[in-house]
């Protein structure tokens, strides 16, 4: 058996997330991920000879309570997401038994706003799906 090193993992009580000047305690979920294009390039043989590295593309969202994102449209003139300019959305994880990390989605946007509202909802949660140019991981 291999004992606890600290005890403590990183978890969603750990996280805050900062976006628009403010931090957002209605926030249910956040997903982010880059990924590069890579390809191993073919010779001689049946092995690659070299990889050639390609675009890379980020990907991200986040879920907030149905209030947050009423707040969001209502500091809007236009009332859409979509014409807020673009921002950095920092998300701190910090625990007392592990080094605290942030990471830095750049230049987020909005791309669309909706409501998904079912029968026997005790909450509303809306998932925004963001466009963001990079993630800056330290």
């Amino acid at each position: 058996m291999v004992p606890l090193i600290n005890g403590v993992a990183y978890s969603w009580a750990d996280i805050n997330a900062h976006l628009l000047g403010r931090t957002v305690f209605g926030i249910t979920a956040i997903s982010y991920e880059d990924m590069q294009e890579m390809t191993d390039n073919k010779g001689a043989g049946i092995f690659p000879v070299s990889r050639g590295y390609g675009a890379n593309e980020c990907k991200a969202s986040i879920t907030l309570e149905a209030k947050e994102s009423e707040r969001l449209v209502d500091a809007t003139p236009s009332g859409r997401l979509q014409d807020i300019p673009p921002f950095p959305i920092t998300v701190s994880y910090v625990n007392t038994a592990n080094k605290a990390v942030t990471h830095k989605l750049m230049n987020a946007q909005f791309k669309g706003n909706k409501r998904d509202v079912k029968s026997g909802d005790t909450s509303i949660e809306v998932e925004h799906e963001l466009i963001i140019s990079h993630i800056e991981w330290k």
